[in-house]
């Protein structure tokens, strides 16, 4: 994939993906994959068809799975993330739920 590469604050775009899910003290996280073979414009049309994000969170989000290898890319309860993981997957993205206890 090919990009300008844009000044992104990192840490600030972490804090607004990163919701939190209060109630059981469980968390879900939904995470995609970088790959060999999807566009940024294939992703980034994903990310907003599918998660509902702006076009600039779906940008700033591709970038992050393309230089950092993986990202964030919604949280909540687990059965709000399935049907959106198995959409992004039938899109052909690399996408994973993970779950933890919240300390």
């Amino acid at each position: 994939m090919t990009t300008d590469i844009l000044n992104i604050d990192v840490q600030e775009l972490e804090d607004i993906m990163l919701l939190e899910d209060t109630g059981t003290g469980q968390k879900s996280v939904l995470i995609v994959y970088n790959d060999d073979f999807n566009t940024f414009d294939w992703v980034i049309q994903s990310f907003m068809e599918v998660c509902s994000h702006s076009f600039e969170q779906s940008e700033q989000l591709s970038l992050f799975v393309h230089y950092k290898g993986k990202a964030t890319v919604k949280t909540g309860p687990m059965s709000e993330l399935k049907p959106l993981k198995d959409a992004l997957v039938d899109r052909g993205l690399s996408a994973v739920i993970e779950s933890f206890v919240d300390k």
